[in-house]
């Protein structure tokens, strides 16, 4: 059984182990040599950034638990503003990562769900994120969950540069909350 919880600022150690094991099993080779450990221990999951991030009220990461076991996590930001409706309320999912272990287990489609809830509980009226457009797997999942294309962008340079190119773009989705 999976259980969700929302995780806090003690969590901090353990959720920088999380993101960094699932990020070595499903994104390295995005990565030019050094790329992967820049991004993982200096940019995204260096430790004192997810502890910032875990006491920003905007900002709320949840821990899905398989007996638990974390197996998977999830960040959304909570009042965010999407380019083009910027007069509309929204919910950004800005990271849904899973264990190899949990995935086909139907916890994708758990934590989208919840993802919903929390944008209605939050009144929002649209809920969007972004995915690399060479994810066409990720990409068709979010549109099996209602998402629609809105737009397109590049990861910037010199940010990025060790990324490479061909996987540096990025495609944003969105979907109405619905009530």
């Amino acid at each position: 059984m999976i259980e969700i919880k929302i995780a806090s600022p003690k969590d901090t150690e353990q959720l920088t182990a999380l993101a960094r094991s699932i990020y070595r099993e499903h994104y390295l080779h995005l990565w030019h040599p050094g790329g992967a450990d820049w991004y993982m221990h200096e940019y995204a999951y260096a430790e004192d950034k997810l502890g910032k991030e875990l006491s920003d009220p905007n900002v709320a990461y949840y821990l899905a638990e398989e007996d638990g076991i974390p197996v998977a996590y999830l960040k959304l930001v909570l009042n965010s503003v999407l380019k083009g409706h910027e007069e509309m309320s929204a919910l950004e999912v800005e990271r849904i990562y899973i264990h190899r272990s949990a995935t086909g287990k139907g916890l994708g489609k758990q934590l989208m769900q919840f993802s919903l809830e929390k944008a209605r509980e939050l009144k929002k009226e649209i809920i969007f994120l972004k995915a690399m457009d060479s994810s066409t797997a990720a990409i068709t999942f979010y549109q099996q969950q209602g998402y629609r294309h809105c737009g397109t962008l590049q990861l910037p340079m010199p940010d990025f540069q060790l990324m490479k190119e061909e996987f540096r773009g990025m495609v944003v989705m969105m979907r109405d909350v619905g009530y």
